[in-house]
């Protein structure tokens, strides 16, 4: 069902769970578009002050009574089936759309639409692809999974004919988008509970890049990547580092131990000098194919030099939340051994006297299968602490279990909780040190929690 049919006549919209980082922005671009739009949520964060400060109305308690007089109720799969306004709005038989699909049908409404998905960093690259955008005043609309430091926000809603969107390939929600570009910045195994192989995991890539109307921009370093895209009756672009991809940086190096720098081509001409703003060798291609999208978009070499530039990273990602009684305190979302790799890598290239890696797994079903993989990656880590695991709605039928991976890594410690591990972090710590927490779930309180311990003892 296209929008024109599923919004005909439709004036008033309910958010379920309006806070999300899934939900705002999409609230926030009905909202501009003249729809009157309404939320919950159970938890107050930055997004609900965001949309409170659009004149959003925005209940912090979920009831039936909130639904009031919408006409159509937006929902995650995050949210219980058993939610009172859920179950409220079937009972009345108001039509529903999961927040997915939803976005899917904003995406047909934008002519340049860049979509932009990899099993890791399309939210960094998202997000360096919009700064640049915003920058150069291209005005795009943007959705991304993180938030972006410049607007403090996971999106906004623009008025140019670009869209900006990251897509994620979880349960095949990037399928519902429509883009003129697809983005492939890499394939790995990952979400195998529902792909359940490899092969499947391309094969929905391939799928999300015949979605392109204009053409694929896809990793030429990554072999899964360009599986996927093989015999594809598309325009097929490649980055990398390769002499033989259309975008490559070349004459890479790096300042103070970890942030990129090199010179970017376009096929065999010199388009640019790029410094990143943002650590970590996989920062180079994610910032080359930002690049190689912006130009298509119509931004200069300068503007796209200085966005890229000028980008700190997104919310999660290596995010920085200062140093306190000189041991400094970082958070990221790294939650696939890959990504935990590339993360600590990064670290340990950036001169801290030793390396902390507080990792809170996430689902049960992921731990089992990753185990190996957690072992591996967090044993680059000076020290490892490992968190109880963060179920979310599963149960534990894997029989693992957080003590199991620290008994596996020489050195590390299971603290179930983060107040515990707060409390031991505080007392442990010495000047000099990063204190680096990682996972998929809540893990970013830990990192808080953290930094308020450090700030009130005498760090020896």
């Amino acid at each position: 069902m296209e929008r024109k049919e599923l919004l005909q006549g439709v004036k008033r919209i309910h958010f379920v769970g309006i806070g999300g980082s899934g939900m705002s922005p999409l609230a926030e671009i009905l909202h501009s578009r003249g729809y009157t739009v309404t939320g919950s949520d159970i938890n107050q964060s930055d997004n609900v002050d965001r949309m409170r400060k659009l004149g959003i109305t925005v209940s912090l308690t979920q009831h039936e009574h909130n639904i009031g007089d919408a006409q159509l109720i937006v929902y995650t799969s995050a949210v219980n089936p058993r939610n009172p306004e859920l179950e409220y709005a079937k009972k009345i038989n108001l039509p529903l759309i999961e927040r997915g699909r939803l976005l899917g049908l904003i995406t047909r409404e934008f002519p340049d639409t860049v979509c932009i998905a990899g099993t890791h960093g399309k939210t960094t690259t998202t997000s360096m692809l919009s700064q640049i955008l915003l920058m150069a005043e291209f005005d795009p609309t943007v959705f991304i999974g993180g938030r972006l430091p410049l607007i403090n926000a996971n999106g906004r809603a623009g008025k140019s004919r670009i869209m900006v969107c990251e897509a994620c390939e979880f349960q095949d929600h990037y399928l519902e988008m429509k883009p003129a570009i697809s983005v492939i910045l890499n394939i790995d195994a990952d979400h195998l509970d529902y792909f359940g192989t490899l092969d499947n995991v391309i094969a929905s890539f391939r799928k999300f890049a015949n979605l392109a109307s204009d053409k694929v921009l896809v990793n030429a370093d990554d072999k899964n990547s360009i599986s996927a895209v093989g015999g594809l009756n598309k325009k097929i672009v490649t980055f990398g580092t390769s002499e033989h991809c259309d975008w490559r940086a070349e004459n890479i190096t790096f300042r103070d131990g970890s942030y990129g720098q090199y010179d970017l081509y376009n096929r065999d001409k010199f388009f640019s000098s790029i410094a990143l703003g943002v650590p970590g060798r996989h920062n180079i291609l994610n910032s080359v194919a930002a690049a190689a999208a912006a130009f298509w978009c119509g931004a200069s070499a300068e503007q796209i030099a200085k966005g890229l530039q000028a980008f700190n990273g997104a919310g999660r990602r290596f995010e920085f939340l200062g140093t306190f009684n000189s041991v400094t305190v970082a958070d990221d979302y790294a939650h696939h051994p890959t990504e935990i790799a590339a993360t600590l890598s990064t670290a340990k290239g950036l001169g801290y006297q030793s390396v902390w890696a507080i990792f809170q797994p996430f689902t049960f079903s992921r731990t089992a299968r990753h185990f190996d993989g957690f072992v591996q990656s967090l044993s680059a880590a000076d020290k490892v602490i490992i968190s109880d695991i963060m179920g979310s709605r599963e149960q534990n039928t894997y029989n693992v279990s957080s003590e199991q991976i620290a008994n596996r890594i020489p050195g590390a410690c299971y603290i179930p909780t983060f107040d515990e591990i707060a409390d031991y972090v505080s007392k442990n710590a010495v000047p000099g040190e990063l204190v680096l927490t990682m996972g998929g779930g809540d893990v970013y309180k830990c990192a808080r929690k953290i930094a308020k311990k450090l700030e009130s003892v005498n760090v020896r």
